[in-house]
């Protein structure tokens, strides 16, 4: 049995401004997402971390199945964002996962757009976003993040290019001390982000997508090219 993680992760100490004020965790959910737009419904409060130990029905994007075993990091946050801040949540999100990884373990994570962290070319991370409207502003976004700790290769037989930082370190990895970092790094580029300072350059600069021959589908047309550059 995995230990408590969330009162390792307090333990260390959890010194943030936004993020993970509020926690609610669970040792079972069907999803981190669903629930935080339930608890985003309910008016809660902004930063709320959903955490679960493990999910029965976790998904990444287009409802593709994320498999989801105990020992690893599976959790959604609550944000209020502007409507100029919304579209910048899954950078900082991928952001952030990047710089806590690279900390924790020493690795050198790369982001493939838009929303996988790679490292060696294989994924052990993914970031989704899911936001409510409401006439012209944001109701909610919901960031959600689930990272592979230490998974069962068995578990990931039907999803290529997976991996997870043991594999990829060899070593037994902290759970709490990297969800503590990464809580940091998401608060630390929220607050940033609430003044207008975007992740972008950061962004850019851990993007191994640019530099590759890449295929574009947008309705009924598909392009191929190089990925040249990004912009705003």
């Amino acid at each position: 049995m995995p230990r408590n993680l969330i009162a390792e992760t307090l333990r260390r100490g959890l010194y943030t401004r936004v993020v993970a004020k509020r926690i609610l965790f669970f040792q079972e959910l069907g999803s981190t997402m669903d629930e935080a737009r339930r608890q985003a419904d309910a008016g809660c409060d902004e930063g709320t971390l959903v955490l679960a130990e493990t999910q029965t029905t976790g998904r990444g994007r287009f409802n593709r199945t994320w498999v989801s075993q105990a020992g690893n990091l599976y959790f959604s946050i609550i944000f209020y964002p502007s409507v100029a801040a919304l579209p910048f949540l899954s950078s900082l999100g991928g952001v952030a996962i990047a710089r806590a990884i690279r900390r924790v373990t020493g690795l050198q994570p790369k982001l493939k757009w838009p929303n996988d962290v790679l490292v060696g070319g294989s994924k052990v991370a993914g970031i989704l976003v899911e936001s409510g409207v409401e006439g012209s502003g944001v109701k909610y976004a919901v960031l959600g993040i689930g990272i592979n700790i230490d998974i069962d290769q068995q578990h990931l037989a039907g999803v290529p290019a997976a991996n997870s930082l043991y594999e990829a370190t060899g070593k037994e990895i902290a759970r709490d001390e990297l969800l503590t970092c990464l809580l940091h790094e998401i608060d630390a580029l929220y607050l940033g982000l609430k003044q207008g300072q975007t992740p972008l350059a950061q962004w850019k600069g851990l993007l191994d997508t640019l530099g590759q021959q890449v295929n574009a589908t947008s309705g009924d047309h598909s392009y191929s090219g190089l990925a040249e550059d990004i912009d705003e």
